[in-house]
C-alpha cells in the first residue's frame, strides 16, 4: 500500500480525527485503485536478502517507546520484524505463518521476536498506538487481533471498529480517544518508521532482519526452517 497523501492538522484539532480523516482519504484511494491488491489474498513471496549492511549493535537498540517482544532474551536466534497494520501481507504472515513460529520457536526459547511498527499510513500509526497504550501484556494480543480482523478495520469509516476491537483489550471510549490524541506515542512510532527508513534500509513491509541478516518479504513456513536452521545446530 503507497503512503497515504498528507493530510495536516487545523489548530485545535484532535490528532484522533486528523488520523481518522487520513484514514478516510487512505482507504478511497485503496478501493478506488488498488483495492484488489488491498483485499485479495496475498501470495507469499520468497525471502529476498539484501545485500546491504547495517549495524547489529544500532540494530538491537530499542527505540524511544522501547521493544515489544516475545521469547528468552538468551535465544540463539533474534528476529525483527518491521510491519504496517494495514498491510496484507504483514497480516498474511501472522495469520498463517506466525502461530507456528511462536510455537516451534519462540516458546521454546529459540527465538527472541521483536515487532517494530513501520506504518505505511496513518490508520496503520494509529492501529499501532492502541497497541502500544494496550500495554505490554496485550500489546500482541491486540496486534494480532488486528491482523485477524484487517477487513473490518481498514475501511473508510474505521473508528467504530477499531474501537469495537479495542473494547475487548480493556479500552473505554475516554482511553480509546486519549491513545489516538497521544502525541508522544504517534511521535515515538513515526521515529522508529524514520529511523528504520534511514539506518536499516526498510523500505517495504514485512521487512525482517535474522540475527542481523535483511529480509524483505513474506516468509513462507519452510523459508523460516531454512533460515533458522543454521543457527539452532547442537
Amino acid at each position: 500500500m503507497d503512503t497515504a497523501p498528507e493530510v495536516t492538522a487545523k489548530p485545535g484539532l484532535p490528532r484522533r480525527q486528523v488520523l481518522i480523516a487520513a484514514a478516510g482519504v487512505v482507504v478511497v484511494a485503496a478501493t478506488a485503485g488498488g483495492g484488489y491488491y488491498l483485499w485479495s489474498k496475498p501470495e507469499p513471496i520468497n525471502l529476498v536478502p539484501s545485500s546491504g549492511e547495517v549495524s547489529l549493535s544500532e540494530l538491537m537498540t530499542p527505540g524511544r517507546l522501547g521493544d515489544m517482544e516475545l521469547g528468552d532474551p538468551k535465544a540463539p536466534v533474534t528476529i525483527v520484524e518491521y510491519a504496517s497494520m494495514t498491510c496484507p501481507h504483514c497480516a498474511h504472515f501472522h495469520e498463517t505463518i506466525y502461530p507456528d513460529l511462536k510455537k516451534k520457536y519462540i516458546d521454546t526459547g529459540k527465538v527472541r521476536f521483536i515487532f517494530r511498527e513501520f506504518p505505511l499510513d496513518p490508520l496503520a500509526a494509529a492501529a499501532s498506538a492502541l497497541a502500544r497504550c494496550a500495554g505490554k501484556e496485550k500489546f500482541f494480543p491486540l496486534i494480532e487481533a488486528f491482523f485477524a480482523q484487517q477487513r473490518q478495520w481498514a475501511v473508510q469509516r474505521p473508528e467504530e471498529p477499531m474501537f469495537a476491537i479495542a473494547r475487548q483489550a480493556g479500552f473505554t471510549r475516554q482511553s480509546f480517544e486519549q491513545c489516538l490524541d497521544n502525541r508522544e506515542v504517534l511521535q515515538g512510532i513515526d521515529d522508529e518508521r524514520t529511523r528504520a527508513a534511514q539506518r536499516f534500509l526498510v523500505q517495504s513491509t514485512p521487512t525482517f532482519f535474522i540475527n542481523g541478516k535483511l529480509y524483505r518479504g513474506v516468509m513462507t513456513a519452510e523459508e523460516l526452517d531454512k533460515q533458522l536452521a543454521p543457527y539452532l545446530k547442537d
